[in-house]
């Protein structure tokens, strides 16, 4: 009868410690999600002479953008990034898109670099993406528009390109490099012990977005991608139109950008627009 006591107090404990938990993961999922770093304002995204940061204003917060503008570029490459850092990590390697011809547009999430606020949901964060973007867009009404997202990004620039499509302009091109089928499928692969449908409030169902792009789709992934292992972007280019996968031979997850393959598709790709 101890012995049955003692077991039944052990499961009990257990359970409130896996209550306990659940509960920090639903309340603190940002923390595990985004890892931003700040950035001082007096410091330079860039420096270059063709580029440019401003603010751009949300709800709340304001918005750091970094702006690549040529004398008459042939269109515009707006890319989403990953979820660490800041523009002064991502807004790098720029001589492609000079060579192409190109802008590019990146912003910092809330709270990542000089960008204030905190991502607090994901409709925020989408509603986030469309104000920048609306910022731009009428610059760029006749030109050539690629949407493009990295990890954390794709999602949210299969969301951006798939509401493109459904007014009517969807772009010349999206970009999706290490992209997931869905947060929500990614987390329960990663966390099988964790509820994911009741405790994930950043499902971003990339595939859901995927299935209504209509122009061509190019997906870059890592073959020996851990993180976000490569049978997402598989799935994801059997649901599409026209979607074109490379696969990148010995590139993980945070390297995939640095092999020459994925520069000379990037810059072959801009060059057939």
């Amino acid at each position: 009868m101890v012995y049955a006591i003692f077991s039944a107090s052990l499961l009990v404990a257990a359970g409130a410690l896996y209550a306990a938990a659940i509960g920090w993961l639903w309340w603190r999922q940002e923390k595990m999600l985004f890892e931003p770093e700040p950035l001082d304002i007096d410091d330079p995204i860039a420096g270059d002479a063709d580029t440019r940061e401003f603010f751009v204003e949300v709800p709340g917060a304001r918005l750091s953008v970094a702006h690549l503008k040529r004398e008459n570029p042939r269109g515009v490459f707006f890319f989403l990034h990953g979820n660490s850092g800041n523009l002064k990590k991502w807004f790098v390697e720029l001589d492609a898109f000079r060579q192409a011809n190109f802008d590019v547009v990146m912003f910092d999430y809330r709270g990542f670099g000089k960008s204030s606020g905190c991502i607090e949901s994901e409709m925020q964060l989408r509603a986030d993406v469309q104000a920048v973007w609306d910022h731009f867009a009428p610059m760029y009404e006749g030109k050539r528009v690629v949407i493009s997202g990295q990890s954390l990004g794709t999602g949210l620039a299969a969301g951006l390109a798939a509401h493109l499509c459904a007014a009517g302009r969807a772009p010349d091109l999206t970009l999706l490099v290490s992209p997931y089928s869905s947060m929500r499928l990614l987390a329960a692969e990663l966390y099988p012990w964790v509820p994911v449908e009741k405790v994930l409030r950043y499902p971003l169902h990339t595939l859901e977005h995927a299935a209504k792009l209509m122009g061509p789709v190019m997906l870059i992934h890592g073959e020996k991608d851990e993180l976000i292992p490569i049978h997402h972007s598989e799935t994801l280019a059997k649901s599409m139109h026209k979607a074109e996968l490379l696969r990148v031979t010995g590139a993980g997850h945070s390297d995939v950008h640095q092999f020459p393959s994925v520069r000379q598709a990037l810059v072959s790709a801009l060059g057939r627009l």
